[in-house]
């Protein structure tokens, strides 16, 4: 059975895409410790990130990197922190966080909750 990742990447869950090349895929986290709070994740399902081949788990750095620079651009934050945390998707993905502190990147504190329309302004915005 496919990952929520994975259905989401193939468009049968819908997401707040960010952004997107041939081998990953980066959209918002729908439960945001912070406005601009992104995932990204392989398009190849694995699991645990460091069972990657080697290339893919350079291409989903590159593309974080990439995808990191559009939120310091977008997102008023003083660095975009890189998590890689979480057990609950079977599917490898990284925490892109715009943060003012390191508190910022609690994830034990209580999530934003944010609209529609305001999930949709910050995709938008980072789309560019």
């Amino acid at each position: 059975m496919a990952t929520i990742f994975s259905r989401i990447i193939a468009g049968e869950i819908p997401s707040y895409k960010v952004a997107e090349d041939d081998r990953c895929y980066a959209f918002l986290d729908i439960n945001p410790l912070v406005k601009g709070h992104t995932l990204v994740v392989p398009k190849q399902e694995v699991d645990y990130l460091f069972d990657l081949d080697d290339e893919t788990l350079a291409a989903l750095m590159l593309f974080a990197k990439k995808v990191a620079a559009k939120i310091q651009r977008e997102i008023a934050c003083k660095k975009v922190a890189m998590v890689v945390l979480g057990l609950e998707v079977p599917h490898a993905h990284i925490h892109l966080i715009p943060i003012q502190s390191e508190s910022d990147v609690d994830f034990h504190r209580e999530k934003l909750k944010l609209t529609p329309e305001e999930f949709q302004e910050i995709a938008n915005k980072l789309a560019k």
